[in-house]
């Protein structure tokens, strides 16, 4: 079969069965992951998620887990901390074939990162031009295809941004869990409120649930856990704006390999803890995402 066949597309069975009026693409049930545990990364634009995406990663190979980071942005960021280096993308691998995926070799498109993390950059179609879910779907058949899967505990999907359309939330078709990355303030949170609303529709057709919600670059988190009593969420880590998250970035390395400091241990740490919180496994939540203007009225500041 060749790597871009077109999708197939399915009207719900019955009206709001994956959200009203959505018509989403179908996966094959045959490019499931397999055994690997799945996670889904989603908050808002420039929240920190492929920092914290990145570190988890990390994590969870410092546990003895073989790990693969999947990135879903078209600008292919998520794994330079791993990798050292920008990465080519799936997208950009194909393109020199011409599409024949059949002429592509693992290590064109599959990078070994820290602490032997396996690292891919989904990447996306120009701007304005295709589907980003449709990019994840075939990168996730091209890792398959190629048996990468079959020896791999945790899969990671690093998504970008918020989620508007049915190509945003497309890695929530393989996910086990999907966690949120939010700070206290009103826009992340908004955003949260969001996903939230598509994890739901997605988990009526597939096995997704949300599993929680990581506070990040925040002093605070009251505002993240009145939000979170409210709607049935809970925080499953704390990460504060430490200036040594942000030089990691620059120096575009993990946090685990950053200079020991007590504020950098304490991340560490709760990053292992995450990981193997993670692992054990996360009872799923019933969250029940606020209507926009109820989410305005109730994240207004005195």
């Amino acid at each position: 079969m060749a790597l871009l066949d077109p999708p197939t597309r399915r009207l719900p069975d019955r009206l709001g069965l994956d959200g009203d009026g959505s018509v989403q693409v179908q996966m094959d049930p045959n490019d499931r992951i397999g055994t690997a545990k799945v996670f889904a990364v989603y908050g808002k634009g420039g929240i920190g998620k492929s920092t914290t995406s990145s570190n988890l990663s990390a994590a969870f190979s410092l546990l003895g887990k073989r790990v693969l980071q999947i990135g879903c942005d078209p600008k292919h960021d998520s794994t330079f901390t791993l990798t050292k280096k920008l990465m080519p993308t799936v997208i950009d691998v194909l393109e020199t074939v011409n599409f024949h995926a059949e002429e592509l070799r693992p290590e064109d498109y599959m990078f070994e990162g820290y602490n032997g993390v396996m690292c891919v950059e989904a990447g996306g179609p120009p701007a304005g031009t295709g589907c980003g879910g449709y990019v994840v779907g075939q990168t996730v058949k091209l890792l398959k295809q190629h048996h990468l899967l079959e020896e791999t505990d945790v899969v990671l999907f690093d998504v970008l941004g918020d989620v508007v359309c049915g190509g945003f939330a497309a890695p929530l078709q393989h996910a086990e869990r999907a966690v949120v990355v939010a700070a206290n303030d009103f826009d992340s949170i908004f955003a949260m409120n969001r996903i939230v609303a598509a994890i739901a529709a997605k988990s009526k057709n597939y096995d997704v649930r949300m599993a929680g919600v990581i506070a990040n670059r925040s002093a605070a988190t009251d505002e993240i856990d009145r939000f979170n009593e409210a709607t049935g969420l809970k925080r499953l880590a704390h990460f504060p704006d430490l200036d040594a998250i942000r030089r990691s970035r620059l120096k575009k390395c993990t946090l685990f390999e950053m200079d020991s400091t007590p504020e950098v241990d304490a991340a560490c740490l709760e990053y292992k803890r995450l990981a193997a919180q993670l692992w054990a496994g996360c009872e799923p939540l019933d969250a029940k995402p606020m209507k926009d203007r109820d989410i305005f009225e109730f994240l207004g500041f005195e």
